[in-house]
């Protein structure tokens, strides 16, 4: 299993600091989420001050953009890092795709489908200089001109990742990706009975096992106060949102997700967390002491995922 570092709270100008502090430590990989800053150019950073350890957004928003400009940033990526870098793609949900990015919504998980396969083609025909002539429902990609064309490139093309959560997206993301990350906000019990599931039949569409897919589980973890409370605030803003009910569902905390919500739509943010009981807790989040937390994860998750990222703060701050 590899051993990941990730940061959600980060700047541009400490991207690099940050994925060098995780490479001294030791960590496979080094991803960065898309929050308040672009991931994409914060990778560019930590890919200049680096050596060894693997590069990857998770996510970066997909439907935010087109699968043209996706697959150049990555192809980049990949040029600038050595072939460190690995593209992991999420569809956000509807609101903040029409209100935030005023971008279209409709039918996430073919849309996702197409967009995955889009940026395949887009790179088969810089690979081999073959005619671009991609069209699909959502996407058509017919025109690549000399001037344009990057051509091959010497690192090979980017691994993709999907994140989901429901099981459709997540069906997806075995057919035509190459690993699947894990929202923060999942259980042991969903992604057994409801993420493996779902990997699995989207492989066996793809003609394939799950045998060489990468499944990330990016976890919460918490070893003080601190963190158990940015955890439950994490948490509950996530089980306010409609798109992540299935989760609570599955555990029998319907009710916990329409109370968060109706308190999230009076924005009542600060008090949301006080929901979050320490059942709820220990579903969602692994708790210990330092030393103890990495036998908890593996205890937990290693026989299920091949990669671990635990979300604490502490781990998303450059070192002074």
């Amino acid at each position: 299993m590899k051993l990941d570092s990730s940061a959600v709270d980060y700047t541009p100008g400490d991207a690099g600091a940050i994925a060098r502090q995780a490479e001294d430590r030791g960590y496979d990989g080094f991803w960065l989420a898309e929050t308040k800053h672009d991931p994409f150019l914060a990778l560019a950073g930590a890919a200049a001050a680096t050596e060894r350890i693997e590069l990857g957004t998770a996510i970066a928003v997909a439907f935010a953009r087109s699968p043209m400009t996706v697959a150049t940033t990555a192809n980049d990526l990949r040029l600038l890092s050595e072939g460190r870098f690995n593209l992991g793609l999420g569809s956000q949900v509807e609101a903040h795709i029409t209100k935030r990015f005023s971008m279209p919504w409709g039918k996430p998980a073919a849309r996702m489908r197409e967009f995955v396969l889009a940026i395949r083609a887009i790179w088969h025909a810089w690979e081999t200089g073959e005619r671009l002539a991609f069209r699909g429902e959502f996407y058509k990609h017919t025109l690549m001109t000399p001037f344009f064309d990057p051509g091959p490139n010497p690192h090979g093309t980017a691994p993709i990742y999907l994140a989901g959560v429901g099981g459709l997206m997540t069906e997806v993301a075995g057919e035509v990706a190459d690993g699947f990350l894990c929202h923060n906000f999942t259980t042991e019990r969903y992604l057994r009975e409801v993420t493996l599931p779902a990997l699995a039949r989207g492989r066996e569409k793809a003609g394939k096992t799950l045998e060489g897919f990468e499944i990330s589980g990016p976890v919460f973890a918490a070893t003080n106060d601190q963190e158990v409370a940015d955890v439950k605030r994490q948490i509950a803003f996530y089980g306010s949102t409609p798109a992540y009910r299935p989760v609570l569902d599955l555990h029998g905390w319907g009710a916990l997700h329409e109370e968060l919500h109706r308190m999230s739509r009076r924005q009542q943010w600060a008090e949301m967390s006080e929901l979050i009981t320490d059942e709820v807790l220990a579903e969602f989040c692994v708790l210990g002491t330092p030393e103890s937390v990495t036998a908890a994860l593996l205890d937990r998750y290693g026989d299920v995922v091949t990669r671990i990222s635990p979300s604490t703060s502490a781990a998303q701050r450059p070192e002074k």
